[in-house]
């Protein structure tokens, strides 16, 4: 098993790899800053989508969230 830290390291390196280091900063801070419930998103997104289509998906998400004052 792996430590929470190489999880970190090795999540952000697949993040930065698609998105490149800025996107992947702003996908990161999103998750941190808005209410979010990681396992609906996770249960609703299809496995063949691109990692700019889930961030692209997770950032509409956000906004709906937003709209609605949550």
């Amino acid at each position: 098993m792996i430590t929470d830290t190489e999880i970190r390291t090795k999540g952000f390196q697949v993040l930065a790899r698609h998105l490149g280091n800025v996107e992947a900063e702003r996908f990161v801070a999103l998750i941190q800053r808005e209410l979010f419930d990681y396992t609906k998103w996770r249960q609703d997104m299809d496995n063949d989508l691109s990692v700019e289509e889930i961030s692209r998906r997770a950032m509409a998400d956000r906004s709906k969230n937003t709209e609605q004052g949550s």
